[in-house]
């Protein structure tokens, strides 16, 4: 709870400095590829700073049978910095992420594997099932264009630092209890294609 009040008081900040004249809602496409609901908004700072709030909620058990689930929520705060001007262009932004997710069971084809960086996660999805919560932080890098009025295509890849704290189970359902993990970790802290709507 006092995370998430924490969360509410920065964003709170940030809108009382917000530039009035450029707001945006976006939604990650990517991310809508794991079943996941997902939303942001992008707040104007000045010419060439702004910042994002955007978070995702899977509440999906997928196959209860299996006990397949990708159950989640995040949010993902970010600073950015334009090179031209906000919206438009390059950009580069630090972000945090926090985390709870409850999930398990689910097949990742092989390809995704020759990511070393990700290979620790994939496993905890695949072969067990994982309850428990992660906080992590990094830097991103982008690019924004104009596809009509009003409406932008981003592209963003972010890498930096996990840290998470979970219970391991058998990944059946009622599976038993394995052992508590805490981690530390170097991956993907952001990966989207996103579809943006200039509210003003």
């Amino acid at each position: 709870m006092k995370r998430f009040l924490a969360v509410v008081a920065l964003l709170f900040l940030v809108l009382g400095t917000a530039d009035a004249q450029k707001v945006a809602v976006k939604t990650n496409s990517l991310y809508w590829l794991t079943t996941t609901p997902n939303a942001g908004f992008e707040f104007a700072l000045g010419d060439r700073w702004t910042f994002e709030i955007a978070g995702g909620y899977n509440p999906w058990t997928l196959n209860k049978e299996d006990n397949i689930k990708a159950k989640h929520f995040l949010v993902t705060p970010e600073f950015r910095y334009w090179f031209c001007e906000s919206f438009q262009g390059h950009f580069i932004g630090i972000n945090a992420n926090y985390t709870q997710f409850n999930a398990g069971g689910i097949h990742v084809p092989e390809v995704f594997y020759k990511v070393e960086s990700l290979g620790y996660f994939l496993d905890m999805l695949q072969y067990s099932r994982s309850q428990g919560w992660a906080v992590g932080a990094g830097l991103t890098y982008g690019y924004a264009f104009p596809i009509a009025r009003r409406w932008n295509m981003e592209f963003n890849l972010g890498l930096g630092w996990w840290y998470t704290q979970y219970d391991k189970f058998e990944s059946r359902t009622c599976g038993l209890f394995q052992e508590r993990i805490e981690k530390h970790a170097f991956g993907l802290t952001d990966l989207g294609i996103s579809f943006i709507y200039m509210i003003k």
